[in-house]
C-alpha cells in the first residue's frame, strides 16, 4: 500500500513561482487514499474526548463528515457569509490581502461543547483562529483539529499554540 504522501500532487510554481501547491484532489480521487487520509486523520484524534466535529467549507465538508460518521458525532459547517439559511453567527478575520467573514448556524454548538475542528489544510492559521473564537463566543471549547496537510512554512501553528494540533501530513515550506 502507499504512503498517505504517495496521494499528493505537488505542482510546483502555482498559483505563483516559488510555490508548491499541494493538490489533494489526487487524495479524495482514489479510494485507498482516501481511506488512508480519513483513517490517518481520525487516529490523530482518537483519543479526545469531543461532541462536535465542525468542518470549514469546503474541504473540512470532505474530511469532517466521515471522521463524524466513523466516530458517532455531529458535524457542523461553517460557511462563508450569506451561505447558511438559518440564523448565524459571524467572525471576521484578515486574509493576506483584505478580510474574510465566516458563519455558522446560531445553534449548531451548545454551551459546554467539546468541539474538533478537522480541515484539509493549515497554511497562517487565520481561519482556524476565526473558528475557534466563533465556536468559544458560542461557548463551546476547542479540544483539538486535525489537519491532512501543514504548511509549516506559514507557521499556523504558532497563532494556535493554545490549542492542540495534529497533522497527517508536514511540508517544510509554504
Amino acid at each position: 500500500m502507499k504512503k498517505l504522501e504517495e496521494y499528493v500532487r505537488t505542482i510546483p510554481d502555482f498559483p505563483e513561482k516559488g510555490i508548491m501547491f499541494r493538490d489533494i484532489t489526487t487524495v479524495i480521487q482514489d479510494p485507498d487514499g482516501l481511506k488512508l487520509a480519513i483513517d490517518t486523520m481520525q487516529d490523530k484524534i482518537k483519543d479526545i474526548d469531543f461532541d462536535v466535529i465542525v468542518g470549514p467549507e469546503s474541504r473540512g465538508f470532505v474530511f469532517g463528515t466521515p471522521i463524524a460518521y466513523n466516530m458517532h458525532k455531529s458535524m457542523v459547517l461553517v460557511r462563508k457569509k450569506g451561505k447558511l439559511p438559518f440564523e448565524t453567527v459571524s467572525m471576521d478575520y484578515d486574509l493576506e490581502y483584505g478580510k474574510a467573514t465566516i458563519e455558522m448556524h446560531k445553534d449548531a454548538i451548545k454551551p459546554g461543547a467539546k468541539v474538533v475542528i478537522v480541515d484539509d489544510l493549515i497554511a497562517t492559521g487565520g481561519t482556524v483562529e476565526a473558528i475557534c473564537k466563533l465556536v468559544e463566543q458560542m461557548g463551546g471549547e476547542v479540544v483539538g483539529m486535525v489537519f491532512l496537510i501543514e504548511l509549516a512554512g506559514l507557521e499556523g501553528r504558532k497563532k494556535l499554540a493554545n490549542y492542540r494540533v495534529e497533522s497527517a501530513l508536514v511540508y517544510p515550506g509554504k
